[in-house]
């Protein structure tokens, strides 16, 4: 094989790659997300610095149905996304995904640096209730429950009438970040990166605000209750048409710690 064809490849492995070339659209994306408010050590935990919590004490639990994702396939995710502040602009920090297809494993985690795992999520309809569930290893370790179409005329968590297409398109506008660490060959990291994107072209179908509850079990490698649940605000749900672009680098650790190393070393004082 020549070396153009080798780099114009869009992933590995060189027989099948995993994932072709983006941007990436999905189709009929159903998403039930549950606000709630958390424990406020847990969060500052969670957030990888420069990121620092917004002060809201609020995390994002979400369960993501994909049935047309371009390139992707049809797939289930479950997560957490912690709202956050990096040099002051609001951004949404994704701290766990969970899910139940290989090519956007893959592709999460070598494009946008997503921490995504492999398990069995599900988010479907059981009678009058919209249900999420995330299995890890055997063991369900969440379980949402959102009352099904509850108010068409939405409401955002607090009660107030704030909530319609418009907004939700401008909250899932907002920059959304990934820690995204790849190792070398000889086990140090080749990549230490904050990395953001955008979701573009966002058409909203239908969405529905209502009653929600949530319960995350503890587990080690679905550590989704380390951020435990005090008080949970509302659900929403909602499904929408959107573009997965390509994203930009935000924060470069191995670049800071290249520069904090430099007037070190030109001084001649031994690290």
């Amino acid at each position: 094989m020549k070396i153009d064809h080798i780099l114009g490849l869009p992933s590995m492995p060189l027989a099948s790659p995993s994932y072709p070339k983006g941007p990436y659209r999905f189709v009929d994306r159903e998403y039930l997300i549950i606000t709630y408010e958390s424990d406020p050590q847990a969060i500052r935990d969670a957030l990888p610095e420069p990121l620092e919590p917004d002060g809201s004490n609020t995390v994002l639990y979400e369960f993501i149905r994909m049935p047309d994702s371009a390139g992707f396939g049809d797939y289930t995710e479950s997560g957490i996304v912690i709202p956050a502040l990096l040099k002051g602009e609001h951004v949404n920090f994704t701290a766990q995904m969970y899910l139940d297809d290989e090519p956007p494993i893959a592709g999460g985690r070598e494009i946008w640096g997503f921490p995504k795992k492999h398990a069995h999520p599900k988010l479907a309809v059981a009678q009058d209730t919209l249900t999420g569930t995330l299995d890890y290893a055997g063991v369900q370790v969440a379980v949402g429950t959102m009352g099904y179409k509850h108010q068409h005329l939405l409401y955002d968590v607090r009660g107030r009438k704030a909530c319609s297409s418009a907004s939700i398109i401008e909250k899932m506008s907002k920059t959304q970040v990934n820690l995204k660490l790849i190792p070398d060959v000889d086990g140090s990291l080749a990549i230490a990166q904050l990395v953001g994107y955008r979701l573009t072209d966002i058409q909203v179908q239908g969405a529905w605000s209502g009653p929600a509850r949530l319960h995350l079990v503890p587990h080690v490698n679905a550590p989704v209750a380390d951020l435990p649940v005090r008080r949970v605000l509302g659900g929403l749900h909602f499904i929408a048409d959107l573009t997965l672009p390509y994203g930009e680098v935000l924060h470069d650790y191995r670049k800071d710690m290249m520069d904090i190393d430099q007037p070190i070393e030109r001084a001649g004082v031994a690290a």
